[in-house]
């Protein structure tokens, strides 16, 4: 479930309107429709501050069986270099991302 998903459920569950929320949080309804939006991705404490003023919280829980993943192919082929050749490859990635961020733009 996307966050903009889960806040119109939450929403629709406390039986509040968008005007309403956007009034206890001291917005704008259409500021709570683009929070509702599919492609919105509010801001973590955006998130949970509205949930919060609908009289829902976020618990955090661990997946039964769901460990992190590692991959362990470039774990075994960064191994198998040599201390040289690591720092060159990291060096080489650090380039390429101070490339990438110089060449960022801000979407409007």
């Amino acid at each position: 479930m996307t966050p903009a998903a889960l806040l119109r459920q939450a929403r629709h569950d406390a039986g509040v309107t968008q005007t309403q929320l956007a009034l206890r949080l001291g917005s704008s309804q259409p500021v709570v429709a683009r929070l509702e939006r599919g492609d919105a991705n509010p801001r973590w404490d955006t998130l949970t501050r509205a949930l919060r003023e609908l009289g829902f919280g976020v618990e955090l829980v661990r997946l039964s069986g769901a460990e992190p993943q590692l991959d362990l192919g470039q774990l075994r082929e960064r191994l198998a270099m040599t201390p040289a050749e690591r720092l060159r490859t990291f060096q080489s990635s650090q380039e390429s991302l101070d490339t990438l961020r110089a060449r960022a733009r801000r979407a409007p």
